[in-house]
């Protein structure tokens, strides 16, 4: 599940994960992530909470805020899983300045873009990202979501590397995200490699929320 609504000033997000594992042994798992965040609309600051689960126990809990300088640089001040004091680096971009950033590329008919990235969703800062722009497919009509019919839409990869480390030659990232992102921002088919396995996403329910500004 992920919302995002329009906070006037700002963009609040939350997204819930559940993921349920059946291991080799027939031991069942499940991990719940509840995540949610406010990012200003000039992508200056953002406030995160991140709460994991696994099987009913808490296992990861992380908030705080972030705040950025003209250029990109900043600070993140954690309350947890400890309050402490970590620093961006220069041309970092939040969560929806990256999409909207990765949006306008498309349209410009770019086909990389490279930032770090920081959503709030790890203890060690921002994330390196590089985003390969696939295909810009023209606007055609959606048979399962009218609202999406008539608009743009672009295939992605977003690589996600260790933040500070090369990028180039033999770096292997972290994890991959594969999606289709539409020009309003919503994606309908989403896959997550992590190396040993792998997960696909296809979107089954959408609806608009009212708009309050």
């Amino acid at each position: 599940l992920f919302e995002v609504a329009d906070a006037c000033d700002g963009w609040a997000t939350r997204q819930r994960f559940t993921l349920e594992i059946i291991d080799a042994d027939g031991q069942r798992i499940e991990s719940v992530s509840d995540y949610a965040t406010l990012e200003a609309r000039d992508g200056s600051a953002l406030r995160f909470s991140l709460v994991q689960r696994t099987n009913d126990s808490e296992s990861k809990r992380i908030s705080g805020e972030a705040r950025l300088g003209p250029d990109g640089s900043g600070t993140i001040t954690y309350a947890d899983p400890a309050a402490r004091e970590a620093p961006l680096p220069r041309g970092t971009l939040l969560p929806m300045r990256h999409t909207i950033e990765a949006l306008r590329a498309a349209a410009r008919g770019e086909r990389l873009l490279i930032a770090p990235l920081f959503d709030g969703t790890t203890e060690t800062g921002a994330q390196d990202t590089t985003t390969l722009i696939l295909a810009v497919l023209p606007p055609e009509r959606h048979p399962r979501f009218p609202v999406l019919s008539g608009l743009p839409s672009a295939r992605m990869r977003v690589a996600f590397f260790e933040g500070g480390q090369p990028q180039g030659g033999a770096a292997a990232a972290d994890y991959e995200v594969g999606l289709r992102y539409f020009s309003n921002g919503v994606a309908d088919e989403v896959t997550m490699e992590f190396g040993e396995f792998s997960l696909r996403g296809r979107l089954e329910r959408l609806a608009e929320l009212p708009r309050s500004c």
